[in-house]
């Protein structure tokens, strides 16, 4: 954590002056005190009292403004040190590979996003340096004390074992406590936003009142963790005013003791280190609740380092082609195999080839591995054994930004952010001019659908695209491939969720993207994939047949199986069995 703060080295060494000042400063006025009463008040000067009160009065203000700078600076630190770190978490979990999301729940990485990151803010604003100057502070109380009278000090703190003792078990009850908060936490966050994402389905099934229960069994560990921290807190603070008192008494008790004895009188003394005793617990009440900010930092830390510290992203491609060398789209996949679980392969041996301009589709029944075919050309998942050539190269040589800008991939689970139609489809890019915008909205037939919006291309579209119907969230999706003008493109199960007149634009709309451009066309609907120059049968992660669609016809396999039965379903023309 201290290399983000490097940056801000300046403010940090700043802080440690700041803390050094406000330590040394801290003795100064019991000593005034002192002065005040044994030198002025006793002998009635009443003169230079009212100057040592303007001294002290000063040097009040003057602390009260080191102490506002000092929190401000360490506050500031924390906050900019933050930032910087949620710019890398969030940068790095861009580039992680898909696997790190199949294995880890959303809730989680934004709980590391979050949350954890607040607790390492925690660390500059209330752990490290505030430690620090508290520490110093009590060596330089302590260091006045016994440089006043060590004999009396070494009486104050007759009581103060009981406090470290109380200290130890209260940081120890909290870390454990705080350990399981930040754990039901991430729970709670992950939860909700399975939830929340998935809320249609919870409402289809009527399982309200079930997650509704799960829910409060998550919340209720938050709850118990929180009040076995509130609990400690209860138990320490009466604790410390009992030592505080304790010592207090000693101290009257003593220094009475000897003027009596001694018949000496030491009113500043005792006033001096009464308010000494304040100023030592004062931190010491507070030390403990920082070091548990400080491990809970450290904790959150060693959290959010782990995400940084994954190494299972794309790597930056050493010695890249150039990414302006034109791709024409020929594909060849040699002897693929992949698996998303060790030992459970998804494709076996997959081998084919797809020239420039052409268009290859790929059917088979839903976990066949089409989907995976299209997540390993875009390198979304590293290959498992066998190599992906494009135009001759190993895609491993294209820079993987490069790569993603020449294939083009329309979901069937289109993903739109809340923001306006003209930000979902340009991403933000500002090389897109509206006219290019347009253009592409007329050739996939929405121009006229955006513009009756009462907004246009600036209309907001709700998270996940809400406000519109799944055929016009599709049809959003192609104008962003066109866009982007692919040398490749990949149409995964494009029409499975459209209703037909938006199937029939998307077709339309296929027909001039693919014209001169390689095509990869996954889809259940045999109707999307019948002019296809040639069209894959996945089964079980193997290619099982190949060939166009009146050769498959002729063949009389899976495929013939698979038309024959959409037939029956009445999903296809009877244009669609001629031949």
């Amino acid at each position: 954590m201290y290399g983000f703060a490097r940056p801000y080295q300046r403010r940090f060494y700043l802080s440690l002056g700041l803390a050094i000042g406000l330590a040394v400063l801290t003795p100064v006025r019991p000593w005034l005190i002192q002065q005040t009463v044994n030198l002025y008040i006793t002998k009635g000067l009443i003169e230079l009292l009212v100057w040592i009160t303007v001294v002290q009065v000063v040097l009040l203000l003057l602390e009260t403004a080191i102490r506002f700078l000092f929190s401000f600076q360490t506050a500031w630190l924390g906050q900019a040190v933050v930032r910087d770190l949620r710019v890398n978490v969030f940068g790095h979990i861009l580039h992680l590979n898909l696997t790190q999301f199949d294995r880890t729940p959303i809730g989680t990485l934004t709980t590391r996003t979050v949350n954890d990151l607040e607790s390492i803010n925690d660390v500059f604003a209330d752990g490290l340096i505030p430690i620090l100057a508290d520490l110093l502070s009590i060596v330089c109380v302590l260091s006045y004390m016994f440089w006043t009278d060590w004999q009396l000090t070494l009486i104050a703190l007759i009581p103060l074992p009981l406090l470290l003792l109380a200290t130890y078990f209260f940081k120890e009850s909290t870390r454990r406590s705080f350990q399981k908060v930040r754990n039901a936490v991430a729970d709670l966050n992950a939860f909700v936003q399975e939830h929340l994402t998935g809320m249609s389905l919870v409402q289809a099934f009527v399982a309200e009142k079930r997650e509704e229960q799960k829910f409060d069994q998550i919340n209720k560990q938050h709850r118990n963790a929180n009040i076995k921290a509130i609990f400690a807190y209860s138990v320490f603070f009466p604790v410390v005013e009992i030592v505080l008192a304790l010592s207090i008494g000693v101290v009257v008790w003593w220094t009475s003791h000897e003027a009596l004895m001694m018949k000496e009188s030491r009113q500043g003394v005792v006033i001096s280190f009464i308010l000494c005793l304040n100023l030592l617990f004062r931190p010491l009440r507070v030390i403990a609740d920082k070091f548990n900010v400080l491990q809970m930092g450290v904790i959150a830390g060693e959290r959010v380092f782990k995400v940084l510290d994954n190494p299972d992203y794309l790597p930056e491609t050493i010695d890249p082609l150039p990414s302006d060398r034109p791709v024409k789209g020929a594909i060849l996949f040699e002897q693929v195999c992949f698996s998303y679980v060790p030992e459970q392969a998804v494709l076996h041996d997959i081998s084919f080839q797809v020239s420039p301009g052409e268009t290859l589709a790929i059917v088979g029944t839903t976990g066949s591995g089409k989907s995976t075919i299209i997540n390993l050309l875009t390198r979304l998942y590293p290959i498992g054994s066998g190599r992906i050539l494009l135009d001759g190269e190993p895609i491993e040589r294209y820079d993987w930004r490069v790569l993603r800008r020449h294939v083009g991939v329309v979901l069937q689970d289109v993903f739109l952010f809340s923001g306006s139609i003209r930000d979902n489809l340009t991403l933000h890019n500002p090389s897109i001019s509206q006219e290019q915008l347009e253009q592409a909205a007329q050739s996939i037939g929405m121009h006229e659908f955006i513009c009756q919006l009462p907004k246009g291309y600036d209309q907001l579209v709700m998270e996940r695209g809400g406000n519109l119907s799944l055929g016009q969230r599709q049809l959003l999706s192609f104008i962003r491939a066109w866009l982007y003008n692919p040398s490749v493109l990949v149409l995964d199960e494009a029409t499975s969720s459209v209703d037909p007149e938006s199937e029939r634009l998307i077709q339309q709309a296929t027909e001039t993207l693919i014209r001169n451009r390689t095509s990869i066309v996954v889809a259940h609907r045999l109707s999307t994939v019948q002019k296809a120059d040639r069209i894959l049968v996945l089964e079980k992660g193997r290619i099982i047949e190949s060939g166009n669609h009146e050769e498959l016809i002729r063949l009389n396999g899976t495929y013939a199986r698979m038309v024959r039965n959409s037939r029956h379903a009445g999903l296809l023309n009877e244009a669609s069995f001629e031949g």
